[in-house]
């Protein structure tokens, strides 16, 4: 992956700790179909290797001249969350929008939460949610902090919490939208008004 390398590898011929993106060929009539994964082997078992899911090929959030991965974005959210932790509080699922109708743009990240004993989240704490905002910017790349921070060029990160429900209805929609309910994963950067429209 991000070699310009298109070589198939067979799973008897991964190396430990390299990443690669996931092909298939199943019975259904899909035939070396890219499924966009980048995964990375992190051992073997029995001689199997194992894989964690590392990001989607290809995403990249932008709102000015940074470029943010979904493995960037996960990694500060994951930090981020670790916040709510105290409250009872844990992340069921999240979104990115690219914000740029107003100057300067920022990143809005929607985060549907649930308490621990899958209570209704029935009032969140203004100042937790601040900080939260500011350990995700910490925690993305030096060309995103200096453009939030010192040039001005994107705006401050701000974090929605949606109604719990949001994201299954977010599936339904791209589900109505012909994506498939077998390979749907809940996209990490959204760029469709109408998809925004869900949330």
């Amino acid at each position: 992956v991000g070699e310009g390398n298109d070589t198939i590898v067979d799973l008897v011929n991964v190396k430990l700790d390299r990443y690669y993106e996931l092909v298939v060929t199943n019975f259904s009539g899909l035939h070396r179909y890219r499924v966009g994964d980048v995964l990375q082997v992190t051992g073997f078992y029995n001689n199997a290797p194992q894989f964690r899911f590392v990001r989607r090929q290809n995403v990249v959030l932008s709102v000015y001249l940074e470029a943010t991965t979904e493995e960037d974005l996960l990694e500060a959210v994951t930090r981020a969350t670790q916040l709510l932790k105290p409250s009872g509080l844990m992340l069921r699922d999240f979104t990115c929008y690219p914000h740029i109708s107003n100057a300067p743009g920022h990143y809005v990240l929607y985060w549907e939460l649930k308490g621990n004993n899958d209570d209704d989240i029935k009032e969140l704490d203004t100042n937790m949610l601040v900080e939260c905002c500011s350990v995700v910017e910490e925690s993305l790349d030096a060309l995103y902090r200096r453009y939030r921070s010192k040039e001005g060029s994107i705006g401050a990160l701000e974090i929605r919490i949606v109604q719990q429900g949001t994201f299954d209805s977010l599936m339904e929609y791209f589900i109505a939208q012909g994506a498939s309910l077998a390979q749907y994963k809940t996209p990490r950067c959204l760029k469709s008004p109408e998809a925004l429209q869900v949330l």
